[in-house]
């Protein structure tokens, strides 16, 4: 990692380096790079997955998520 390059960074305010990680996440995405899953994480999505299936019906609609999320960052 170019260590000059991150200490540049961190002496930017908390909005500038938002909207630094914000465009370097957008070049990311733009050249269709997916990261590698840690078998931690896919051994959670196969778990998700089998308990989806197992339980179709045990769902939670989008609009209750969100709700929820946007009550949860108000209090």
């Amino acid at each position: 990692m170019n260590t000059q390059l991150l200490q540049q960074a961190r002496v930017l305010d908390i909005d500038e380096q938002i909207e630094l990680v914000e465009a370097i996440w957008d070049g990311i995405v733009s050249r269709g790079a997916v990261p590698s899953l840690t078998p931690a994480q896919k051994m959670e999505l196969d778990r998700r997955l089998a308990d989806h299936l197992a339980n179709p019906d045990d769902v939670v609609p989008w609009s209750e998520v969100k709700a929820a999320a946007i009550a949860n960052t108000r209090q």
